[in-house]
Order: structure tokens, then C-alpha cells, then sequence
């Protein structure tokens, strides 16, 4: 039986690298306009910030399934991995669209 310690450490890794990302993203410099916009600006880019991150996790694990699923031989499995790729990818070019709209209200707003 094959150790699980390095499929531990991967997913350490990449406990480590969302947070890291997460914790950071360029802050908004509210120097002028109102803090309301501002902060609804910031939630809206941090939201766009988190989208990203979990589309992009959900696209790695569906190219993990689709992979396992053509290893070996289930249908079923690759596509539902090429299904969560799908899905990663949307919750991507929303989550990047959520940081360009957080990103030009704030813009707008000075």
C-alpha cells in the first residue's frame, strides 16, 4: 500500500497558497469618495478574489477525476471531472469580472 504522505503535503501546499492569496490582495487606498462605495468596492473585489480561488481548485480537481476516471476505464468519473472543469472555469471569469467591476467602482469613485 502506497504512502498518503504526499497527498497530505499537496493539499497542505495548497492550504497554504489560497491563503496566501487570499490574505494578499492589493487593498484599495480610500483616499478620496465615500467610504460606502469604497467598501462595497473592496467586498466586491474580495468576493471576485474568492470566486477565482475556488473556481481554480475546482478545476484542478476536475482534471484529477477526468485523469483517474481515463486511468482507469470509468466514463463516468472522466466526465464528471471534465464537468468540474466546466464549472471551475465559470466561477474563474466570474470571479474575474467581479475584481474588474470592484476595481472600476472604486476607480469611478475617486
Amino acid at each position: 500500500m502506497k504512502s498518503n504522505v504526499p497527498w497530505i503535503v499537496a493539499g497542505i501546499g495548497a492550504g497554504i497558497a489560497a491563503t496566501w492569496v487570499l490574505m494578499n490582495q492589493p487593498r484599495f487606498q480610500g483616499d478620496t469618495g465615500y467610504d460606502s462605495v469604497d467598501e462595497g468596492a473592496a467586498r466586491t473585489y474580495g468576493w471576485g478574489s474568492k470566486a477565482r480561488v475556488s473556481g481554480t481548485g475546482r478545476n484542478i480537481v476536475g482534471q484529477v477525476k477526468e485523469g483517474f476516471g481515463r486511468i482507469t476505464g470509468r466514463a463516468d468519473v472522466a466526465n464528471e471531472g471534465m464537468a468540474d472543469q466546466a464549472a471551475g472555469s465559470i466561477k474563474n471569469a466570474v470571479g474575474t469580472v467581479a475584481q474588474a467591476a470592484g476595481q472600476t467602482i472604486h476607480d469611478l469613485n475617486r
